[in-house]
């Protein structure tokens, strides 16, 4: 009787121990997943800057170089924020896999919604433009012959040229959708796991999720189309 009584507390450790490394992850993706998404907020303001014309968004991007601490400050943090934001859904995903007991191939998930269950194919794919989108206007390791005239705070030049690319402007709005359904399910699973519930307060949340990401897609989608279709110069 005594080892059956130890063997249950020892079980029931365990489930509140992991239940507790639950919590954290989710804290920490919703944490990170905030931090990203102002700065998706603060991006799409910068890049709607083109239609200023070339003059602001060239003294724009000037002005971030002038401030090298503040720059590289910022892309610090969000680094961190994007390591962390990956690690934290991996490890999600291989509790919530151990948990149903069955193989990955296997699992077939009830009733969530398709954004829900691409979270982790969008996000990679999410991650993969990133990266692509460092080095075409960050770094200038692509387009090198068309960029090579170009000074080096000429923003506005880069995106007309980079975006009369049919290549490069499909590339970017795939992104774009999928920002779209990898931001709906995020916004609604923040505040989940903030524990904001309440019947009406998550029909609002609900509703809230896909506007804000709709806003911000349309924004970036906004500038490639604009240049792509010749409506930018």
């Amino acid at each position: 009787m005594g080892k059956y009584a130890d063997s249950v507390e020892m079980g029931s450790y365990l489930m509140r121990a992991k239940s507790s490394s639950v919590l954290t992850y989710k804290i920490a993706m919703a944490v990170t997943g905030v931090v990203l998404l102002g700065f998706l907020l603060g991006h799409v303001v910068a890049v709607s800057l083109l239609y200023l014309g070339p003059d602001t968004i060239n003294g724009y991007a000037k002005g971030l170089r002038e401030v090298p601490a503040l720059l590289w400050g910022a892309r610090g943090v969000l680094f961190l924020s994007v390591c962390l934001h990956i690690y934290t859904a991996i490890k999600l995903t291989a509790i919530n896999r151990e948990a149903c007991g069955v193989a990955p191939r296997r699992l077939r998930p009830q009733k969530a919604k398709l954004s829900s269950q691409t979270m982790m194919l969008s996000g990679l794919v999410i991650l993969a433009f990133v990266l692509y989108h460092l080095a075409h206007l960050t770094f200038r390791w692509t387009h090198a012959e068309e960029f090579a005239h170009l000074g080096d705070f000429d923003a506005y030049s880069m995106m007309v040229i980079s975006f009369k690319s049919p290549w490069v402007t499909g590339f970017y709005l795939l992104a774009v959708l999928l920002l779209v359904a990898h931001l709906q399910h995020g916004v609604v699973s923040f505040f989940q796991t903030l524990g904001v519930g309440g019947k009406n307060i998550s029909a609002k949340i609900s509703k809230f999720g896909p506007i804000l990401s709709l806003i911000v897609c349309l924004g970036f989608a906004a500038v490639p189309l604009s240049i792509f279709l010749g409506l930018v110069e």
